[in-house]
């Protein structure tokens, strides 16, 4: 379970900065220290919980690049042609093993271990086999076609490092060194909810001032892209004791607890309340739209992250701000998403001191550059807008007008929802 301060979350109710929020986020979430192992099978998404060093090299010996015939480079002769009998066969898999006489070559194979004593490798296309000689032309230098072993991975090297969140690449490397399990810190645990007597599910009857739920879906499936094994806790109904009874069990069974709405002042926001009762609630005002208001707090010692109610509010606040919150939380080392630097296919003005995220779809030129298109309705209700968009426009603070052509930076839903 994971272990905060009391008051971690406390910011002394400023404006604050994109940066400064994530600094925040970075310097108070402490990770959670459990570990387990797993088969590599099941290892894509988690997050290392130790460094992996190689128990053998990749490749394990020298090897060959290509299909030719490998041969001592000094024994070349000074003509431009040298002839040598061929000793044997080397195939991957099945290696020459017997002693090679000085002046003789192999048949060998792309892969094949280089045999003892012979150094460079000439393509089959390059040279002229005749029988059991191979006629071979200068020109080629020493070493040529020729793997060295561990030219991929040295034995005894840090190959992927604690806090890295493996990718199908990643599990490979960490197979082509034999290991078949790894330790990763144990997937994190979280619960969701929506509260609010008008919400109703998706497929129920819906009455008069009812809305489907659909940023409790939204969050989930984020929450479980990022790895995270999910908790749906449903809906929960305008009814202060009843929420902070399902609050506290929350947060007694997982690691984290995220919901969206609910947290404001009015009269019927039970989830604000119920938080300060059973831990504490910090509004952070960020210096961003849309999505100003995230409210941040603990259960005990569990993380409560409250995301706006409206859906695009909703998602940008937890792709920069609770995603990094997560992955800190679950072990990572890297949080921070990688931005693109795309043109601007539109004008726009905007405050200062105010970081905007507009959603837009990318276009690409003919010269094969890419140009951001904005989304027409960029409404903090409009789900549609994320819908038909590729990604968010990262505008900075210290920005006040875009002029169509300028470079942007540009956050791609692929880099951070998959």
């Amino acid at each position: 379970m994971a272990q905060l301060s009391d008051d971690c979350f406390a910011a002394g109710g400023r404006t604050l900065a994109t940066a400064e929020a994530l600094a925040l986020i970075d310097a108070r979430v402490v990770p959670i220290t459990e570990t387990v192992t797993v088969g590599l099978r099941a290892a894509a998404g988690h997050i290392l919980g130790a460094d992996v060093v190689a128990e053998r090299a990749v490749p394990p010996h020298d090897n060959a690049a290509v299909d030719g015939y490998a041969f001592a480079f000094a024994d070349l002769g000074a003509g431009e042609e040298s002839v040598f009998p061929i000793a044997g066969r080397a195939a991957a898999g099945r290696p020459y093993t017997g002693r090679v006489a000085a002046g003789s070559a192999v048949r060998i194979f792309t892969g094949a271990p280089m045999p003892s004593g012979l150094d460079t490798v000439v393509m089959q296309e390059d040279c002229r086999a005749e029988g059991e000689r191979v006629a071979i032309r200068r020109g080629l230098k020493v070493g040529a076609n020729r793997r060295k072993a561990g030219e991929d991975v040295k034995e005894g090297s840090t190959i992927l490092a604690a806090g890295r969140r493996l990718r199908p690449q990643d599990v490979g490397l960490i197979a082509s060194i034999g290991r078949s399990e790894i330790l990763v810190h144990r997937a994190l645990r979280a619960a969701v909810f929506s509260t609010g007597d008008e919400v109703v599910e998706p497929g129920a009857a819906a009455g008069p001032g009812a809305i489907y739920d659909a940023n409790r879906f939204i969050i989930m499936a984020l929450l479980e892209g990022l790895g995270c094994a999910v908790t749906d806790l449903g809906i929960l109904r305008d009814d202060r004791a009843a929420i902070g009874v399902r609050l506290v069990e929350a947060a007694a069974a997982n690691d984290i607890v995220v919901t969206s709405g609910g947290v404001s002042v009015g009269e019927e926001d039970h989830v604000k309340a119920a938080v300060e009762v059973a831990g504490s609630l910090h509004f952070w005002r960020l210096a961003i739209k849309p999505g100003r208001p995230i409210a941040l707090g603990q259960i005990g010692a569990v993380p409560f992250v409250g995301l706006p109610g409206n859906p695009v509010a909703a998602m940008v606040t937890f792709l920069r701000f609770a995603r990094p919150l997560i992955l800190r939380l679950a072990g990572a080392s890297d949080v921070t998403p990688a931005l693109f630097r795309v043109r601007s296919g539109f004008d726009h003005k905007k405050k200062k001191n105010r970081r905007e995220f507009l959603r837009a779809r990318l276009d690409t030129a003919a010269d094969g550059s890419l140009t951001a298109r904005k989304f027409e309705r960029q409404g903090a209700g409009i789900l549609s807008s994320i819908v038909d968009s590729d990604g968010l426009v990262e505008l900075p603070e210290e920005l006040t007008e875009l002029n169509a052509g300028d470079m942007v930076d540009f956050l791609p839903f692929a880099e951070v929802a998959a």
